[in-house]
């Protein structure tokens, strides 16, 4: 969201603007579909369409497009491959389809939607083609189409929404640390406590919702099956009705941030409750990759590694 809301800002400053979008790559190509960068006519730079001498290229022509007034819409193919006719100067062996589109301020209204869309969890489409920059609160059978016959000839859609959810119950410190790294990871972050007038939740500014429930009910305030959830809170007695309540519901990913020995303890009390290991081996715990964090913030990057990786999978 804060690519999108630079560029607006820039456009209500009355700069120039160009969007460089990656519309298609196959192979090794460093810039994957989707990936963006803005250009404006005072050299400022947001985002990235894969780096390296290419990405670099392209934004000197986009600079000099637009110190000469030019709103041309291009229509860029690279080729990584130094046996290429026209290569790109990358090594990789891939191919990526780039488009300049020259952004102003008769595109503020979709820009502003598309912000909207975002803050509000919802979901729509954003339209590029040789004529057309659009948001549409129509939506894509995918994350992106790309229909490409020739430069002059092509459409390229993408929903934009926030793509996955992250569920952290428990205010505390690490909590705090993980809304700030998964929020510029652009996760959609949702946070829970039971406790009143905590610092650390007050103080957050990087969630995107912030509740105070009864732990009783958590199953009622987590409806998206497809989700991950962290679960983080100051007590046993809490992380084991949280586990009790949504162990068995079909999440992507449950995690429990706990010492060896209070897990062992755990999971031997939720046992003679009557779940079994199969269902207790579903469970993320101790949460994050074994990197011998210590900080909330290591502790973050940990976690945040581990989803990752379960998501990319």
């Amino acid at each position: 969201m804060d690519f999108w809301k630079t560029i607006l800002s820039k456009l209500q400053e009355n700069k120039r603007v160009y969007l460089l979008c990656v519309i298609d790559s196959k192979g090794s190509s460093p810039g994957r579909i989707g990936f963006k960068m803005m250009v404006t006519n005072d050299g400022f730079l947001f985002g990235s369409i894969g780096g390296g001498l290419m990405e670099h290229n392209l934004v000197e022509e986009a600079k000099q497009l637009l110190q000469k007034g030019d709103e041309s819409i291009l229509f860029k193919q690279q080729v990584h491959s130094k046996n290429a006719e026209e290569n790109s100067g990358l090594l990789c062996s891939g191919e990526q389809t780039i488009v300049f589109h020259p952004l102003n301020s008769k595109h503020i209204n979709d820009i502003q939607r598309i912000i909207e869309c975002l803050i509000q969890n919802n979901k729509g489409s954003l339209i590029l083609s040789p004529t057309l920059f659009k948001f549409s609160s129509e939506l894509t059978d995918t994350q992106f189409i790309s229909k490409i016959e020739n430069s002059e000839k092509w459409i390229y859609k993408e929903q934009i929404a926030y793509k996955n959810t992250l569920y952290i119950i428990g205010g505390g410190h690490v909590g705090f640390a993980c809304s700030k790294l998964f929020h510029s990871l652009d996760f959609h972050i949702i946070v829970f406590d039971n406790r009143a007038n905590l610092n650390t939740f007050d103080a957050n500014i990087y969630a995107h919702e912030k509740h105070i429930i009864d732990y009783a009910h958590i199953q009622e305030y987590i409806n998206k099956k497809n989700s991950y959830i962290a679960i983080m809170t100051s007590k046993y007695t809490d992380d084991k009705m949280i586990l009790s309540k949504l162990l068995r519901n079909n999440y992507k990913f449950i995690g429990l941030l706990s010492s060896k020995s209070k897990l062992k303890k755990l999971y031997q009390n939720l046992e003679s409750e009557g779940f079994t290991k199969n269902e207790l081996e579903k469970v993320y715990a101790p949460i994050g990759i074994p990197i011998h964090s210590q900080t909330p913030d290591e502790i973050a990057v940990s976690i945040a590694a581990q989803i990752i990786k379960l998501k990319s999978s």
